[in-house]
């Protein structure tokens, strides 16, 4: 979808839709609106005065363009009563929903009335980012395997164009589409690869997708293989491995925006590309929803992406771990002893308890790279879910700067996190007779042992885990949210960055 920016009479640029606000109950119409409303004859105050507004923000009225306008339709939405408080995240759900409107209308082109005039609190910038976020999300859709044109959602928005309030405000409102169209796009790109069948994306296809945004956007890529991770010393991960025929494959991107090396944030994502357990094998039912145990991997992968387009003054490192987890002659056994790259030895009790495993050599990795920050991303624990639901993602930390950097991010990006304890009490839990750990604690604090897990790998490195298994995938469209993989936190890992390059 093309988006642009415009300036002037929003009723002069050609287009299909043209999309105004209206104020609540019967306050005067001002602005776009009020032309609109003139254009119309006086069509707009009409409805209002006959009580069609419903009083509820986002509710549209579509109205036939008069002759010779140069849009088919303009489109009223009720900015509601309190749109001197509009947060960046209540424009970018009410945005996802319009969109969503509008593709059923079939709206073509849209031409929107400026949005910081409908959400005073935020500048030019804010209000056309957070704008075009929620129209490009609302507006994602996972269909390519429908084969059957009535299959498909009929209807299109074929482009956007956000206007500006003033000519004084167009560098701005560019600046927030950019930006918007950016991250979006990237969030998009997560969701793709979460939500791409198992057999269609195996490790061996992340790799040549990492490839494939590496030369699109200047990053360096390199793809470790089995020989050269087991040269590595990574026997944590090669052991989830070992179960499945399809090559696994340990990815880095590199991001180089500062003036030296080094100094990187490592974002470190779980890629499992389809988990069954392993010898400690899942139940069947659900199981088809394990596709989406490399949504770490995805969101990472994304998030590298959208930093190198946007080119902050900082060196990132993204680290995929990608491979299946499958029972076979071949596959780990519970009670096996392996070693991570690091030298840490660990007691695998349950096969089931992979993604830990992949990560420690992750982290391990990050570190051996100078990595002065490490985030790692993970559909890691069904006890998250049970904890949060789909609300918020769990993180844990050992920096309280980090964590504070981190949850800025997310607010910033409208996903919302919890910090959960790390208490020094949860080491016994894993602790193991045989080893220096063991890969599971058991069921009781299921999540704060997984993190105490990867804590013995992230040492005194400044640390964020965060547990998105709660908000993996999302049941049905609402605002920016589609239905299938959420793309979450891709947003929040580019915000923080962005914010700490300053």
């Amino acid at each position: 979808m093309e988006i642009e920016v415009g300036t002037g009479d929003l009723f002069e640029q050609a287009g299909d839709t043209a999309v105004v606000f209206a104020p609540q109950g019967s306050r005067r119409l001002t602005g776009d609106t009020a032309t609109a409303d003139q254009r119309l004859g006086g069509a707009i105050a009409r409805a209002q005065s006959q009580g069609l507004f419903t009083g509820v923000a986002g509710h549209t009225l579509e109205f036939p363009a008069p002759a010779r306008a140069r849009v088919k339709r303009i489109v009223v939405v009720e900015a509601g009563d309190r749109i001197a408080e509009v947060s960046a995240a209540q424009l970018r759900t009410a945005a996802g929903n319009l969109a969503r409107v509008l593709r059923g209308m079939n709206a073509g082109k849209v031409l929107l009335s400026a949005p910081a005039a409908v959400a005073r609190a935020l500048d030019a910038e804010q209000a056309a980012r957070a704008v075009t976020e929620g129209f490009i999300l609302g507006l994602y859709r996972f269909d390519q395997h429908h084969t059957r044109e009535a299959d498909r959602p009929r209807g299109a928005v074929t482009g956007l164009t956000v206007f500006a309030a003033t000519a004084r405000q167009r560098a701005a409102t560019e600046r927030g589409t950019r930006v918007g169209r950016i991250l979006a796009e990237a969030t998009n790109l997560a969701r793709d690869l979460g939500n791409q069948s198992a057999n269609l994306m195996t490790p061996t296809v992340i790799a040549e997708e990492a490839r494939r945004l590496a030369a699109a956007h200047g990053l360096e890529c390199e793809v470790i293989e089995r020989s050269e991770a087991e040269s590595l010393g990574m026997g944590s991960y090669l052991s989830v491995a070992n179960g499945s025929v399809e090559p696994p494959k340990f990815i880095v991107l590199r991001y180089q925006g500062a003036a030296r090396r080094g100094n990187d944030i490592a974002l470190v994502g779980k890629g499992i590309t389809f988990d069954t357990g392993g010898i400690s094998l899942k139940p069947g039912a659900g199981m088809e929803a394990m596709k989406w145990d490399m949504c770490g991997a995805a969101s990472v992968i994304a998030a590298i992406s959208a930093i190198a387009q946007l080119k902050p003054n900082a060196n990132v490192i993204a680290i995929a771990p990608c491979t299946e987890n499958m029972p076979s002659g071949s596959a780990t056994k519970p009670g096996d002893v392996v070693y991570a790259m690091d030298g840490q030895s660990i007691e695998v009790v349950n096969t089931d308890a992979e993604g830990r495993l992949v990560l420690a050599d992750g982290i391990a990795y990050a570190k051996s790279q100078g990595a002065v920050a490490v985030i790692d991303v993970a559909t890691l624990t069904g006890a998250m879910t049970v904890a949060l639901g789909d609300v918020r993602v769990g993180g844990f930390s050992n920096n309280d700067r980090l964590w504070s950097q981190l949850e800025s991010a997310g607010d910033g990006a409208g996903e919302r996190y919890w910090r959960m304890p790390l208490d020094d009490e949860y080491n016994q839990l894993i602790k193991s007779d045989i080893a220096d750990l063991k890969n599971t604690g058991g069921r009781p604090a299921g999540s704060i042992t997984a993190a105490k897990f990867l804590q013995a790998f992230a040492g005194d490195t400044p640390w964020v885990h965060l547990d998105i298994a709660g908000v993996m995938n999302v049941s049905a469209d609402k605002g920016e949210w589609a239905k299938g993989a959420s793309g979450i936190p891709v947003r929040t890992l580019v915000q923080l960055v962005l914010n700490r390059a300053g």
